[in-house]
């Protein structure tokens, strides 16, 4: 079963932070086949925007959390939870 996962995170981008390799580091930690990052500045504009783009690429199963950046620039999950519908 393909599963997605939504990270929603607050604050503002650090200088120098790429969404691709944070993708990356996020599907290595939690084994998910595709990741979505909602930011201020990332092609989302909501959980549900996201939730709709992993649906299309075909996810059965779709996990949403909180992220946070670090003093260092990284991102980092809460390990809080956002309960999807539907």
């Amino acid at each position: 079963m393909k599963t997605g996962l939504i990270v929603r995170v607050f604050g503002s981008e650090p200088h120098g932070w790429e969404t691709s390799s944070a993708i990356q580091a996020v599907k290595h930690s939690t084994q998910a086949n595709q990741v979505e990052i909602i930011t201020n500045n990332t092609g989302h504009y909501d959980v549900h925007d996201a939730w709709r783009s992993l649906l299309s690429l075909g996810m059965k199963r779709i996990d949403c959390t909180i992220g946070e950046f670090t003093t260092s620039g990284t991102l980092r999950l809460t390990g809080r939870e956002l309960r999807l519908w539907g």
